[in-house]
């Protein structure tokens, strides 16, 4: 069984204790490590069998996917790490040059929606690679304003470059109030559902021994990261890795606004 697992720090509750060998894969099991976007096309193309998804790919493909129940990665506020960095404050963004993150497409369709119906801006939008890996190039490419996630959006926000940060975690809870979430796990209709029922298991387990344990992941993670420790530990902590009724409604809420967005586009 191939199970998809996304190489940010945001996954290391998950999947610390796997990691470590604390909780065991069931037999055969091998994580593939990916960008949320990789991951994404991997389950859907049947590469995976279980994966850690953006929500709205699920939503999209969710015919051909069995969600799995209590797992998530949202936040209740600020998420820290899918921010947009601007050189203008976000009203004057309006018909400029706005860089998106190739790596997550909730994020991009979040700050779409942002820009429509909170800001009410239309910039002129272009997909660009923003890994950490990217931050020097990104920084000679003719921007106003970037969307970065993950690991690369805590590096930005430390290097203080630009004059403005929106956490877009922040602003759909000051919008509408409710949590946001942006990634969900699912596993395709044709793997076992043995074997899924057992790797759903196994990433329980893990998140379970993982969220008592993130003073030793935050260590971790800020030597991958390249972040002060402190910084990891707020940004983890921060992190809710539940999936209950709250985090269901507000998912709806957003594929809601998703179809409205669509089909303004569409028109």
């Amino acid at each position: 069984m191939k199970i998809g697992r996304i190489g940010y720090i945001n996954c290391a509750p998950v999947y610390g204790a796997i990691d470590r060998g604390i909780v065991a894969l069931p037999p055969g099991g091998e994580l593939v490590t990916g960008t949320p976007s990789e991951l994404n096309d991997l389950l859907v193309e049947g590469e995976l069998d279980l994966s850690v998804i953006s929500a709205i790919e699920y939503a999209r493909h969710g015919k051909d996917l069995v969600l799995l129940p209590d797992l998530a990665i949202s936040c209740d506020g600020p998420v820290r790490s899918v921010a947009l960095f601007s050189r203008r404050t976000v009203g004057q963004l309006d018909d400029r040059p706005v860089l998106l993150s190739a790596s997550s497409r909730t994020s991009v369709v979040l700050l779409e929606i942002l820009c429509r119906d909170v800001w009410n801006i239309k910039p002129r939008f272009a997909a660009a690679r923003a890994e950490a890996q990217d931050l020097d190039a990104l920084a000679t490419t003719p921007h106003d304003a970037v969307l970065v996630i993950g690991d690369a959006a805590l590096a930005l926000a430390a290097r203080g470059t630009y004059p403005h940060r929106y956490d877009l975690g922040e602003e759909w809870k000051r919008w509408t109030g409710k949590p946001f979430v942006f990634a969900v796990w699912a596993a395709t209709r044709v793997a076992s559902p043995a074997a899924v029922r057992r790797g759903h298991e196994a990433l329980l387990a893990s998140r379970a021994w993982g969220l008592v344990h993130l003073d030793e992941l935050a260590a971790d993670a800020a030597r991958q990261a390249g972040v002060p420790v402190a910084t990891c530990r707020e940004y983890l902590g921060g992190l809710d890795y539940a999936f209950d009724d709250p985090h269901r409604t507000a998912l709806t809420d957003f594929l809601r606004r998703v179809d409205e967005l669509q089909s303004v586009q569409v028109a």
